[in-house]
């Protein structure tokens, strides 16, 4: 890279990506990823495996690295020569597994990087329910204070960070998730929206119990009127919902429109975006789905929605699962848009807004 006169060198840095992969944390990254400024940070992409829709958002001209690698297990020592390959002044990563293997390398790695790592979940409620969960909770409490700084999406989970895991508070940064308003916007006209004259609504994310589609069924099943609910997003408990749908007789209201790598004008078409999660870290959908102008409708677990809601009262409801929940949806005027509807997005989770901050965490500035 060339730079001018008087000018400071770039820094290296090196984003790790376990896969390309259709989730929200995935997401994040290459957005961080595609809008540092190259004048700051000549960057890299590296990921253990090439699979998954996402790979389409990848920068033009960038060529990742990829490791051929469908498990950290397997893939801990390419990671870690790559890494001496490479030299990176910053390794940053923000998937659990793979932050573990980084902090857990940190010290043999002859290019002394400054390791930032991000924290895609609420760790306390996430890692109880994945495999090798006390291994895990033994790796956060003994390597996340290895890091060099650790990005937060929300003050609930930095302080779950410090409180479950004796994280350091100064080690906690709070920066909010990136959201490309101007981008979405541009691929949600035209909308996409069910048919009929009822109240329409869409829910993504992965098919899997911390998102808890079925307690969306069971809502839907107790709703009357014309309400229909498209859900996009795949995983374990696709099957299992499937047939709850028909034992609850609403196969009706619900349509299962699988992973969608573009869903933005799923949201530009809804009256409303719902999310009954059970716990969350920070609801990227539910951001998109502002941006897009469509309220959301969520339940207080939701990790960090409090917070948007705190921002923005008049676009996020918090709604308890159970009539609480139901009687937000039911108060929805059906509104087939005519137009693109003004974005509801908080100023503080947008591009201009986000990465200063998060490139003064990375560069530790």
């Amino acid at each position: 890279m060339t730079r001018e006169p008087g000018k400071s060198r770039a820094r290296n840095a090196v984003f790790v990506l376990p896969s390309f992969r259709g989730g929200g944390a995935e997401r994040v990254l290459l957005t961080y990823f595609a809008h540092l400024d190259p004048n700051r940070v000549e960057k890299r992409l590296l990921a253990l495996s090439g699979d998954g829709p996402l790979a389409g958002l990848v920068p033009p001209g960038v060529a990742p690295a990829v490791l051929h690698r469908r498990r950290l297990r397997s893939a801990a020592f390419a990671l870690y020569r790559a890494l001496v390959r490479l030299r990176p002044d910053i390794v940053f990563s923000t998937m659990g597994h793979a932050n573990l293997a980084l902090l857990a390398m940190k010290r043999f790695l002859p290019s002394r990087p400054r390791i930032v790592i991000r924290e895609s979940n609420t760790p306390s409620r996430n890692l109880p329910h994945l495999a090798y969960s006390s291994l895990l909770q033994i790796g956060y409490k003994r390597l996340y204070s290895r890091a060099d700084a650790i990005v937060c999406q929300s003050r609930l989970m930095a302080d779950d960070l410090s409180r479950s895991y004796g994280v350091p508070p100064d080690l906690l940064s709070c920066v909010r998730n990136p959201v490309d308003g101007d981008a979405l916007r541009r691929q949600a006209w035209p909308p996409i929206r069910e048919p009929g004259s009822g109240i329409r609504c869409v829910a993504a994310g992965r098919l899997t119990r911390q998102k808890a589609f079925d307690r969306l069924l069971n809502l839907v099943a107790q709703a009357d009127g014309d309400l229909h609910v498209t859900i996009l997003g795949d995983g374990e408990l696709r099957e299992d919902l499937k047939r709850k749908a028909e034992s609850l007789d609403i196969t009706g209201k619900i349509r299962f429109a699988g992973f969608v790598d573009k869903p933005w004008p799923y949201y530009g078409g809804a009256d409303a975006f719902l999310l009954t999660s059970r716990w969350e870290g920070m609801p990227n959908a539910a951001l998109e789905a502002l941006a897009c102008g469509t309220p959301v409708i969520g339940t207080p677990e939701s990790g960090g929605l409090p917070e948007v809601e705190a921002s923005a009262p008049h676009a996020v409801t918090l709604a308890a699962a159970g009539p609480e929940f139901l009687s937000a949806v039911r108060s929805l005027e059906p509104a087939p848009p005519r137009n693109l509807r003004a974005s509801l997005l908080p100023h503080e989770f947008t591009l201009e807004a986000v990465m200063p901050e998060f490139e003064r965490v990375l560069l530790g500035h």
